[in-house]
């Protein structure tokens, strides 16, 4: 069963503690076809998504964010890599940097929402060394990126939800 997306949006938040249970792949794959539905700067699309279940390289991604251990116990993590050529062919400079970086955070977004609808905690995870996360996953920069970690599982316990920002604090209207 899932949840309507303002649902998802209200009620996402960061889980950093997983039971061992293992999420199926086929949710994995319709959470990942969420993060290809992101809007995109000319529609190149710039990332690539690595699914890691193996428990050695989780281990490593762990250490390569800074001991975030809790990457170790999610069912699945996604490393998100921006490719940043596929933005500078169209974009050049601003492609490169800063296009594919807006563009894999929409997928993230994406992938965090969907992965809240199925019942399922996540957690952004942008605290790490870049090298060290390449590595684990054995790709290299700087044709591919890592960007963000995706630790997703079932949440071991119920998610408490952060306080945020009152809409009056945050707008201006011009």
């Amino acid at each position: 069963m899932t949840k309507d997306v303002i649902d998802a949006i209200r009620e996402r938040t960061s889980m950093r503690a997983y039971e061992t249970k293992e999420v199926p792949d086929e949710t994995i794959s319709r959470i990942i076809e969420c993060g290809i539905r992101a809007p995109s700067a000319g529609n190149c699309q710039p990332w690539r998504f690595f699914v890691v279940k193996d428990p050695r390289v989780k281990a490593a991604l762990a250490a390569a964010a800074y001991g975030q251990h809790f990457l170790e116990e999610a069912s699945h993590v996604i490393v998100v890599c921006a490719e940043p050529e596929r933005s500078a062919q169209r974009y050049g400079d601003r492609g490169r940097y800063l296009y594919c970086i807006q563009d894999t955070a929409a997928a993230v977004e994406n992938m965090l929402l969907a992965a809240t609808a199925f019942g399922l905690g996540t957690c952004w995870v942008g605290a790490f060394d870049e090298e060290a996360a390449a590595r684990a996953i054995g790709v290299t920069p700087p044709k591919l990126r890592p960007v963000a970690m995706i630790p997703i599982g079932y949440p071991a316990r119920p998610p408490k939800p952060s306080s945020r920002r009152r809409v009056e604090e945050v707008t201006t209207v011009i």
